[in-house]
């Protein structure tokens, strides 16, 4: 063990997308965070590929946009999700669906979602938390223990490379290290939820010949169906000669070799040359952490929530976690943010977690659904209605997944204790529909500003006061009472009357995440009790129908919970 322990504000354990997007994050807050990661950083197996819109909102922030849309990933690859027996056999339905290159951000929205598999994600957010000196990112690095003291927290890492153990100190620590996460278990929050949906068995294999292999053209995922049901998926991870076959009916044990060689030649329909380059075996699991904090130690992705990837939700949850997170820590670090606020974390993102992973195994069982067609390959009449049937069946199953832009943009924290409640009745939640508002908890709106940037680009490294309309005079107490507590405050006025009529108040409150944390149209009565509430110093303004139905413990749970903070 080293003698002298190296210190830092946040440790980071685990460097896949969501810990290098919190990394990163903390540096443009000029937070210092050191990154651990047990491997030396390569992806064998790219457990996500789907960059997400509100992700993508984010990657605007950092400035790596660019770096997304130029990575290996073909922009004219086809994004078709076809219906198979066999990719020789029957084709039951086919969605389709535009290459990443020619589909176009909606009016909601800047940005769009993006194809880009974690072995080409994770090296863009890899140089981008490079290119920041607070960032220290270490590999073959093992946490191998946690002791919490006070206001600190000592880590013992263990170097692989150089092979020694050492202390590492830092005010907070964050696990955004896996499934299985060692941080997790080592402040023993449990997993509530499914342990098991299905196993499954990865396989990434090569082929560079696979499309003219058979007469269904470039597709980003092919579903393979038999007559015990859907039992497979094969999608083009590169858009090029590599493919990832899930075999979602794998036993527990997982799959020999001859095996999956077999389900491989099965699922193509004929013999041919491949080469298997890795096999994972593993399980689909609907879970979410009980909590996602104990006292100075905190959860984040996979560590937090572990769900079906059917509907690409898992990372930009995770990501969103990072994000939702980050502004918090600052606020604690630079000594503006109050007692509280570290525990709206949870209060905030884990309903959302709750809401993604329930999606996500709703879209497994409409995949996996109906199972038991004997006739499925019956050159009959019979035969042929039934894959008709399953076609259209398919069809609507696909279009519920994949048009998901409620979950990725609709998110909202109602119940958070740091946003001050209008009385508002909440819209209702929509998985495929996006219904723009800035009642405090929703993200605000984007909107096309008269100098070319996005609304959106107003907002992030601090809170925001947008003025749309009303008094200049009228923000001067929301003004003063932030510079009073050194919350960093700008106000913006905007005097285009579509953006007023999106924003439906004159003042509108964003905090540094994008979220709405207050609005109105008049002047606020009491702005210290407001700007006290949104940095998380007191409990959250309720109007008097959200104090009618809250419960009135709830400020009280809260106070006592952040104590440990």
């Amino acid at each position: 063990m080293s003698s002298t322990p190296h210190e830092y504000q946040v440790l980071v354990v685990g460097a896949g997308p969501v810990g290098l997007a919190l990394a990163g994050d903390l540096a443009l807050r000029n937070i210092e965070s050191c990154v651990i990661e047990r491997t030396d950083g390569t992806i064998e197996q790219p457990r996500m590929d789907m960059v997400g819109i509100r992700t993508m909102e984010f990657a605007r922030r950092w400035g790596i946009v660019g770096d997304v849309e130029a990575s290996p990933y073909p922009r004219d690859y086809p994004q078709d999700n076809v219906y198979v027996t066999s990719l020789v056999g029957y084709e039951l339905g086919r969605q389709r669906m535009p290459a990443i290159g020619k589909d176009r951000p909606p009016a909601t929205s800047p940005q769009k979602r993006e194809r880009c598999p974690q072995d080409m994600f994770d090296p863009i957010l890899q140089r981008w938390a490079r290119s920041f000196d607070r960032v220290t990112l270490r590999y073959r690095c093992e946490l191998i223990g946690l002791d919490r003291r006070g206001d600190r927290v000592e880590a013992r890492v263990h170097d692989h490379e150089r092979g020694t153990t050492e202390s590492v100190i830092a005010r907070y620590v964050v696990g955004c290290d896996g499934a299985a996460s060692p941080v997790r278990e080592s402040v023993g929050i449990p997993m509530t939820g499914a342990a098991v949906l299905t196993h499954t068995t990865n396989v990434i294999f090569r082929d560079p010949h696979l499309t003219e292999r058979h007469d269904k053209g470039r597709c980003y995922r092919f579903i393979l169906v038999g007559t015990e049901g859907t039992w497979a998926t094969i999608v083009a991870i590169n858009g090029d000669d590599r493919w990832r076959m899930s075999i979602v009916r794998s036993p527990e044990g997982g799959l020999s070799t001859s095996e999956i060689e077999a389900c491989i030649r099965r699922a193509v329909g004929i013999d041919f040359p491949f080469e298997i380059l890795s096999v994972t075996n593993w399980k689909r699991r609907e879970l979410v952490a009980a909590r996602y904090a104990e006292g100075r130690v905190f959860l984040a992705g996979d560590s937090a929530h572990s769900m079906s990837p059917t509907g690409g939700f898992g990372m930009n949850t995770g990501i969103g976690d990072a994000v939702d997170l980050s502004w918090k820590l600052q606020a604690r670090l630079d000594g503006w943010g109050g007692n509280a606020l570290l525990t709206s974390y949870t209060a905030e993102r884990r309903p959302i977690a709750e809401r993604n992973a329930r999606e996500a195994s709703a879209n497994l069982a409409r995949m996996l659904s109906p199972g038991d067609n004997p006739a499925l390959c019956d050159p009959t009449p019979a035969g042929h209605a039934l894959r008709r049937q399953l076609g259209i069946d398919f069809a609507a199953a696909m279009n519920h997944e994949w048009h998901t832009i409620g979950i990725h943009l609709g998110y909202r924290y109602d119940d958070s204790p740091i946003i001050v409640p209008d009385g508002t009745p909440a819209p209702p939640m929509d998985v495929a529909v996006y219904r723009p508002t800035t009642r405090p908890g929703a993200r605000a709106p984007h909107a096309w500003l008269p100098d070319g940037r996005s609304t959106l680009d107003l907002f992030g490294s601090r809170f925001v006061l947008l003025n749309l309309g009303g008094e200049a005079a009228d923000c001067l107490g929301i003004e003063n009472a932030a510079r009073h507590r050194r919350v960093p405050l700008e106000t913006v006025t905007v005097g285009d009357e579509s953006i007023r009529a999106l924003y439906e108040r004159r003042y509108v409150l964003v905090r540094p995440d994008g979220h709405v944390a207050w609005r109105s149209d008049e002047a606020p009565t009491d702005p210290p009790a407001i700007i006290d509430c949104v940095r998380g110093e007191l409990p959250a303004i309720a109007s008097e129908a959200t104090a009618r139905s809250r419960p009135m413990s709830e400020g009280r749970v809260l106070f006592r919970l952040a104590e440990s903070d």
